[in-house]
């Protein structure tokens, strides 16, 4: 039952996250509209199989560094307010991860529709 339980929880504390990136943060949100174009585009288009897959979960993966992105903003910040050098290079860092996870999802849609 303990396993039940804490399951439902951490369900719930998932959700909270991710509701709260999608109202809070207007970078999440315009990776989930960018989604919802880019999947209706991978089963309009004739793609195969594959090449669906890899393009949705390279979408949902630029979602999940988007997560990561905004909890590494947020420790930072509540680490410390002051501006400090580190504190910079940890959300450049993150938001570089961003970056090329979406360069991935292009380079994905790129060789599906060249190749």
């Amino acid at each position: 039952m303990y396993f039940i339980t804490r399951t439902i929880e951490r369900t719930r504390w998932s959700v909270a996250g991710f509701l709260h990136c999608w109202r809070e943060e207007y970078s999440f949100r315009a990776w989930g509209y960018c989604n919802v174009v880019s999947a209706a585009l991978a089963f309009v288009l004739p793609l195969t199989g594959g090449e669906r897959a890899v393009i949705l979960a390279l979408g949902l993966l630029v979602m999940v560094v988007e997560l990561i992105n905004t909890a590494v903003e947020r420790a930072v910040d509540h680490t410390s307010t002051e501006q400090h050098p580190l504190a910079g290079q940890a959300k450049d860092t993150a938001s570089a991860a961003v970056m090329l996870t979406a360069l991935a999802a292009g380079v994905a849609w790129i060789v599906a529709l060249i190749f």
